[in-house]
């Protein structure tokens, strides 16, 4: 009977220690612009552009592609455009940073110029993007022609 109690003394602080032991493993949650990262990431193919509401049907823009890159951590990315019109609010290449405390909606495009810097407003989730912002066409000519609120759609 003794060692009957002992047995049992012991399987019970073992089965006691091993369940203290099981505590979860979670690891911190990634932080949202690291998410918003993954989901940006993308070579983005424009389905639609709207200036001040009205749709953009000129051929120029049927081969418009925005590429968005960048790596986790980091507090500054890159873009890349291809097929874009010689009249177009987009450069052919900048940078990019997240809103602070809103990066899940809000970027600043080519954030270290004072002359491109533009706040846009932006909704993704993985085989969509929509970029919105308004341009007062800095460095234009014919500013009318690029001035206004604009709204791109893109798909993969």
């Amino acid at each position: 009977m003794k060692s009957f109690k002992l047995i049992l003394l012991f399987l019970s602080v073992g089965i006691l220690f091993t369940l203290t032991n099981c505590g979860s493993d979670s690891k911190p949650a990634e932080p949202i612009a690291d998410q918003q990262l993954t989901k940006l990431s993308k070579t983005w193919k424009l389905t639609s552009v709207t200036l001040d509401g009205n749709a953009v049907t000129t051929p120029s823009y049927s081969a418009f592609q925005l590429v968005i890159s960048g790596t986790k951590g980091a507090t500054s990315f890159g873009y890349t455009t291809a097929g874009r019109p010689s009249l177009s609010p987009w450069k052919a290449s900048g940078t990019w940073a997240f809103v602070k405390d809103q990066e899940a909606t809000l970027i600043t495009r080519d954030p270290d110029s004072s002359n491109d810097k533009l706040e846009m407003t932006y909704a993704v989730d993985e085989s969509t993007l929509q970029i919105t912002f308004g341009f007062q066409g800095a460095g234009y000519t014919r500013v009318d022609q690029v001035k206004g609120n604009w709204v791109f759609k893109f798909g993969l």
